[in-house]
C-alpha cells in the first residue's frame, strides 16, 4: 500500500548537494515526489511509495550527503497524490 510523507530537513542542507542526493536515493528506492530548497535554509520533501522504502529514505535524510549536517527532521504523514 502506498504511503506519503512530507519532510522538512533542518541544518546545513543547502549548497551541499542534499537535493541531488535525496533525488538519487529516492530513485534508487523507486519513490516518487519532489524536493526543494526553502528560503529559510531548510529542504522540503514530499515523497510517496511503499512503507519500507519510505523508512529507508527517512533514515538517509537523517544523515544526508557527506557535506550536510542534518540537525533535525519534521516528518508528517500526508495524503498520497499520485
Amino acid at each position: 500500500m502506498k504511503e506519503a510523507t512530507h519532510i522538512i530537513v533542518h541544518g546545513l542542507v543547502q549548497d551541499v548537494c542534499f537535493r541531488a542526493g535525496a533525488k538519487e536515493k529516492a530513485d534508487e528506492l523507486s519513490l516518487f515526489g519532489w524536493v526543494k530548497n526553502r528560503p529559510e535554509g531548510t529542504v522540503e520533501i514530499h515523497t510517496e511509495g511503499e512503507k519500507l522504502q519510505l523508512e529507508e529514505f527517512i533514515a538517509w535524510c537523517r544523515i544526508g550527503t557527506p557535506a550536510a549536517n542534518v540537525t533535525s527532521l519534521d516528518i508528517d504523514e500526508v495524503m498520497v497524490k499520485e
